[in-house]
């Protein structure tokens, strides 16, 4: 394999194009890397999200939110009362 790749250098050298084979190889290597890279980034991002979803579950703080006030245990039919005891 090796020596097939040397060939063709030697062959692009040869035909005054070895430049733009060498430019082609960089960006190609270049964009790979970037792709892997993102790639990981992502995945990594996505892993430690799920793991914090996990997490919270597994405490008990269940994502999902419940009841926005108490119902009236005495008359479930009942509004609560209009006094407002907060002050």
């Amino acid at each position: 394999m090796m020596v097939f790749i040397l060939i063709l250098l030697l062959l692009a050298a040869i035909f005054g194009i070895l430049g733009a084979v060498l430019k082609a190889v960089a960006f190609l290597v270049i964009t790979g890397l970037l792709t892997i890279t993102v790639l990981g980034a992502l995945a990594y991002w996505a892993l430690k999200r799920k793991a914090r979803q996990f997490q919270r579950e597994m405490e008990g703080g269940s994502t999902s939110a419940g009841p926005r006030f108490q119902p009236n245990e005495a008359d479930p039919t009942q509004l609560p009362s209009s006094r407002d005891d907060r002050y």
